[in-house]
């Protein structure tokens, strides 16, 4: 999947499926030196210290960076274990509080990646249903369709967002360019109205019934 684009400050994004956080940021945040980092990461996954190949393999990426001067210098991807492996040395009061922050960073990260793929699980199911209710579907019953989706929730169709948020007119979706929040409404919107394409063919029906459902489950989390 394309990297999801999630601004934040621990700089935890999401990479080929996976929530990542690069050493370079970590050492940002905790106030470290980048290669005394790198020097808790060469010591962690030496093979002599007890980690498997396998795991580190997966929780600790080789990858580089340019600096100011064009120098291309080493950093590493993390994965949520591999980050909470590295951050166990971590000490002091501060350390704590931000070794907080990203498992909770992380646990959100992957929230979000796990209801962006159900959504694009359950797209095919949506078409479908869109196709069963038109004798001979036409391209704008799919982009009618979603875009009332998206204003719903974003107030806006993915054109007008792709504009507000400087994004190329070409960019083939905006999924991931959404918050959490966002495209969970969205994959809570986009499964019940599978079935209401069926039971209530009318358009403005089904988007009034579509507002009152998003009003009331936003309702319900702000009680939450």
């Amino acid at each position: 999947m394309n990297k999801l684009i999630i601004k934040d400050i621990f700089g935890v994004t999401e990479c080929r499926g996976k929530a990542i956080a690069s050493s370079r940021r970590v050492a940002e945040i905790f106030g470290k030196r980048h290669d005394h980092v790198l020097r808790d990461i060469y010591e962690i996954t030496d093979p002599k210290n007890g980690l498997s190949k396998t795991f580190i393999d997966i929780n600790f990426e080789l990858s580089y960076y340019r600096d100011s001067t064009n120098r291309k210098l080493v950093e590493y991807i993390l994965t949520r274990d591999g980050f909470t492996v590295l951050a166990m040395g971590f000490t002091g009061k501060k350390a704590m509080q931000f070794k907080e922050a990203y498992i909770n960073r992380f646990n959100e990260m992957e929230a979000f990646i796990k209801s962006f793929m159900n959504a694009k699980l359950e797209f095919p199911e949506f078409t479908d249903a869109i196709m069963a209710a038109h004798e001979e579907p036409k391209s704008y019953h799919f982009s009618n369709e979603i875009n009332m989706i998206n204003r719903i929730v974003l107030g806006m169709d993915a054109k007008t967002f792709k504009v507000v948020n400087n994004l190329p007119a070409e960019t083939p979706s905006i999924r991931p360019y959404l918050v959490f929040h966002q495209i969970k409404a969205i994959e809570n919107l986009q499964r019940f109205d599978i079935g209401l394409i069926t039971l209530h063919p009318d358009y403005d029906e089904r988007k009034e019934i579509l507002k009152d459902y998003f009003c009331k489950i936003t309702a319900k989390q702000l009680k939450a």
